[in-house]
C-alpha cells in the first residue's frame, strides 16, 4: 500500500492523477504537464513535497557530527543558511544528495530524498559517533511555492518581512497562520520557497496559497512538471543522474565538495579520483535529429555503447529535446557529438552548455 502525504485528499479534490512514486501515492499532473510547467516559469505553482525526509542533529557537537557526513561545509555557513551537499559512501559514490540547514551549531536539520529517507537515516545513525540523528520525517509536511510570483504570494500571507531571506537562507514564521520553516530553496530554476509545517496544518496552508495566488494564476503542479522543470536546469535526480556508483566529480557537482573543511566520509576516494583523472562525466546534450531521449537509452560513439542517458525530455520552455547522461571524459566537451539509440535507431546528439533553460 503506497504511503499518503497529508495532502492526499487535497490532490484528489483537485483531480490530481495519482501514481506510485518511491512508495508514495503522488499526483503526476492535474491539468497537464506543459500547462503546469509553464505556470511555474511565468507565474507560480505549488508542489506537494511532503514525501521528502527530514533528519535532525541536536545538542552539543551537532555541527561537527553532521559536517563529517556531508561534502559541503556547514561550519562556514551562517545560522539561518542552508547548503546543498552530498552524503557519500567510502568509495565517493552518492548515498544521497541533501539540503542541510544550520539553525545553530547545536541544531542541524537535513532534508533527504523520499526514496532514501529510511536508508539515509540508518546510514547516518551508523556513522554518527557522538550526536545521534533523529528521524523527524513524520513531523513535517512540505509545500514548494515556485515561480516569479512566488515571493510576493508567500510574503502576502506571511507574518513577517521576507526580504532578508536570500537564496539558500531560511527563517521561521507563520504563513496563512500556519507555523513554518520558510526556506528560499527549490528544484525548478525559479525563485520561491519550500515551506515545512506540521502535517495537521498542511491542507489549510495549501488551499490558502491556492486562494491567495488565484489572481496570479497559481496552480497545483504534479511530479511530471517537477521533472521537466529540473531537467531543463540539469538538476540531478537521485536514482537517475546520481547514485552510489557515481561521484560528485563525475556528476559535475565538484562545487559541493569543500576540500579544505577537514575530513568527511568519501573524501579519500574523491582525492584519489581527482589525482587519477575522472573517467566519465555527466553532460547535458540536445538532439540534432527528431526524437526524445529517455532514461536508460544507450549513448553510442562509432556504433559502440559508451554511456547511458540518465534523464531526458522535450523541454516545454526551450522547445528542444534534451537529455543528461554519462559519457567518457573525452566526449564531454561542449560541441562533442554522439548518437542516442532511440527504439533501435541511432539519433544524432551534441553536448551543450547547461542549464538548458536560461532566463
Amino acid at each position: 500500500m503506497a504511503k499518503q502525504t497529508p495532502l492526499n485528499a487535497a490532490h484528489r479534490k483537485l483531480n490530481g492523477r495519482m501514481v506510485d512514486f518511491a512508495g508514495w501515492d503522488m499526483p503526476v499532473q492535474y491539468t497537464g504537464v506543459e500547462k503546469e510547467h509553464e505556470a511555474v516559469r511565468t507565474s507560480v505553482g505549488l508542489f506537494d513535497v511532503s514525501h521528502m525526509g527530514e533528519i535532525e542533529f541536536k545538542g552539543p557537537g551537532a555541527l561537527a557530527e553532521a559536517n563529517r557526513l556531508i561534502t559541503n561545509d556547514l561550519a562556514k555557513a551562517a545560522d539561518g543558511q542552508a547548503v546543498y551537499a552530498g552524503l557519500l559512501n567510502e568509495k565517493g559514490g552518492f548515498v544521497d544528495d541533501v539540503v542541510a540547514y544550520r539553525f545553530s551549531p547545536e541544531h542541524i536539520f537535513i532534508c533527504v530524498n523520499a526514496s532514501n529517507a529510511a536508508k539515509d537515516f540508518e546510514w547516518m545513525k551508523a556513522h554518527a559517533k557522538t550526536v545521534k540523528p533523529v528521524n523527524r520525517s513524520d513531523d513535517f509536511a512540505q509545500i514548494a511555492v515556485q515561480g516569479p510570483k512566488a515571493f510576493a504570494l508567500v510574503q502576502r500571507l506571511a507574518n513577517k518581512p521576507l526580504d532578508g531571506v536570500g537564496t539558500y537562507r531560511f527563517t521561521q514564521g507563520q504563513v496563512a497562520g500556519v507555523d513554518c520553516i520558510i526556506s528560499r530553496t527549490g528544484y525548478t530554476g525559479e525563485d520561491g520557497f519550500e515551506l515545512y509545517c506540521a502535517p495537521g496544518g498542511a491542507e489549510a496552508l495549501w488551499f490558502a496559497l491556492l486562494e491567495g495566488g488565484k489572481g496570479d494564476g497559481c496552480v497545483p503542479v504534479g511530479l511530471g512538471a517537477r521533472d521537466s522543470l529540473r531537467t531543463e536546469m540539469k538538476y540531478s535526480l537521485y536514482g537517475n543522474d546520481i547514485d552510489d556508483q557515481h561521484t560528485p566529480l563525475e556528476a559535475g557537482l565538484g562545487w559541493i565538495v569543500k576540500w579544505d573543511k577537514g575530513d568527511f566520509i568519501g573524501k579519500a576516494a574523491l582525492e584519489a579520483q581527482k589525482a587519477q583523472g575522472v573517467p566519465r562525466k555527466l553532460v547535458g546534450f540536445e538532439l540534432t535529429e527528431a526524437g526524445i531521449p529517455r532514461s536508460h537509452y544507450a549513448i553510442l560513439k562509432d556504433g559502440q555503447k559508451v554511456g547511458e542517458v540518465t534523464s531526458g525530455t522535450m523541454g516545454p520552455s526551450i522547445k528542444k529535446a534534451v537529455g543528461i547522461g554519462y559519457v567518457p571524459t573525452a566526449l564531454s566537451a561542449e560541441g562533442a557529438t554522439f548518437h542516442v539509440e532511440i527504439r533501435g535507431r541511432p539519433v544524432g546528439a551534441k553536448v551543450v552548455k547547461t542549464p538548458f533553460y536560461k532566463k
